[in-house]
């Protein structure tokens, strides 16, 4: 069992987090990159401005989904190694909203900059085909679909957050204080009402899982796809969200550096849990690169003109060097890399390999989407690129930062389960042949008191 000091430390770690970086970064990204957006449509650029923002939609758009995924993941598997951790993904949900709005931007204003060109060629497609790719049924399915997902998103969130709300609330104040009585009023805190909470975690994880394949699947062959609609994959759906479910891991990775030193948890956050997350990270690359080699064989091995001709125009001429970038990025680096024991448990490297795979995994976005749909001859970066990366950048950063000053961004119950079972392996003789003593928390660690 936890002890006193171990759940009131965790308790006002959990809210004492401003996240004055992601609120500062945010706020002055997210002005920048809208003035210089709104600049660049009043010019000649604004093709291309409408084309990065639909970049950086399905980008943070798969960010948002695959990290509550993740945290999905976490309640239909039981995991105990990540109670310190899951809170940071589940942080996303916040940018839902932004997403919802980005997409009614994309199929109002900035439709004829993205899919303008693809109406010339519904008209030599079937019937069926022109329908269902036509501008109504589009943003149709993905608005509701989109709707449908972040609203299980935000129930999943909400339900977990219930216990830890009656937790935290006698060290919250304010507004804090009053959000914590309301939702917690009909949560009495005994074993009954707990198990309530797991009986419908356990409900909505596995439903929001299948509604993530399948809206993410919709908006990989409508946001990607369909800007070039003689061409398919089958596979390309699970390239997209699986792609974002990598994304989520590295982002987990990022936040759990910069939370563990902001939060005063460091020490709670041990070696052994950086482990995991390592290997998930390690994991999902060498899939997302089994995707890649699965979709690419299929169709080099069929030769059909209506298929090479968008690998073709990726891997060869000026789009190159972006795809050499892309594969560096999110397979071979990380791969070498993460693939010894040592480089998974360092906050350094687990960090830089976290920045280089986002990067990259942003250039594949970046990849699929440009070429079917720029007038370029090749990649172009200028103030019409980079204001909506900024821009979206910043809303995300915003958008965490805001979650993270109202919710508790540690869940004491499901700490206290990860850190008490790390306690009971010094009980032990033995360790896996790649963890030791000195990877797992201490007791020293869990008896600190807090530092207010």
């Amino acid at each position: 069992m936890a002890s006193r000091n171990l759940r009131q430390r965790l308790a006002e770690a959990s809210l004492a987090g401003r996240f004055e970086l992601h609120l500062g970064a945010g706020l002055g990204l997210a002005a920048l990159g809208l003035i210089l957006f709104m600049l660049s449509l009043r010019g000649e650029s604004a093709h291309r401005a409408w084309h990065l923002f639909h970049v950086n939609w399905v980008y943070f758009t798969g960010l948002c989904g695959g990290s509550l995924a993740l945290a999905a993941v976490h309640k239909i598997t039981n995991a105990k190694w990540a109670g310190m951790l899951v809170r940071l993904a589940e942080a996303a949900v916040f940018f839902a909203p932004v997403s919802l709005l980005g997409l009614v931007l994309i199929f109002t204003v900035g439709y004829d900059h993205i899919y303008g060109h693809m109406q010339g060629e519904l008209h030599g497609l079937p019937h069926g085909k022109a329908l269902w790719l036509s501008r109504p049924w589009m943003f149709g399915r993905l608005f509701v679909g989109l709707s449908l997902l972040y609203w299980l998103g935000w129930k999943l969130v909400r339900t977990d957050l219930t216990p830890d709300l009656a937790a935290t609330k006698a060290a919250a104040t304010g507004g804090r204080r009053a959000l914590a009585e309301r939702w917690t009023r009909d949560f009495d805190g005994s074993e009954g009402a707990l198990e309530r909470i797991e009986r419908r975690l356990r409900v909505l994880a596995p439903v929001f899982v299948v509604v993530y394949a399948i809206v993410f699947t919709l908006v990989a062959f409508d946001g990607i796809m369909a800007l070039q609609p003689h061409w398919f994959s089958n596979l390309l759906g699970g390239w997209y969200f699986m792609g974002s479910f990598l994304g989520a891991h590295m982002l987990l990775a990022l936040h759990m550096i910069y939370a563990g030193k902001h939060l005063d948890v460091e020490d709670l956050i041990s070696p052994k849990q950086r482990h995991d997350l390592g290997k998930l990270c390690f994991g999902f690359s060498v899939f997302w690169t089994y995707l890649m080699w699965a979709q690419f064989q299929v169709i080099w091995y069929a030769n059909l003109p209506e298929e090479t001709g968008f690998v073709f125009s990726r891997l060869w001429g000026p789009w190159i060097p972006v795809a050499r970038a892309v594969l560096l990025g999110m397979f071979v680096i990380p791969f070498a890399t993460l693939l010894g024991v040592a480089p998974k448990k360092s906050r350094g490297i687990l960090g830089a390999i976290a920045v280089v795979s986002l990067s990259a995994l942003w250039l594949e976005r970046f990849l699929l989407i440009v070429p079917s749909i720029t007038e370029e001859a090749g990649p172009h970066v200028g103030v019409a690129e980079l204001a909506p990366t900024a821009m979206m950048l910043g809303l995300f950063l915003l958008a965490y930062a805001l979650f993270a000053r109202t919710f508790p961004m540690i869940s004491p119950r499901l700490a206290e389960i990860t850190l008490n079972r790390e306690l009971h392996h010094h009980e032990v003789e033995t360790f896996d042949h790649e963890d030791h003593d000195e990877d797992y928390v201490h007791e020293a660690d869990v008896e600190r008191k807090p530092k207010h």
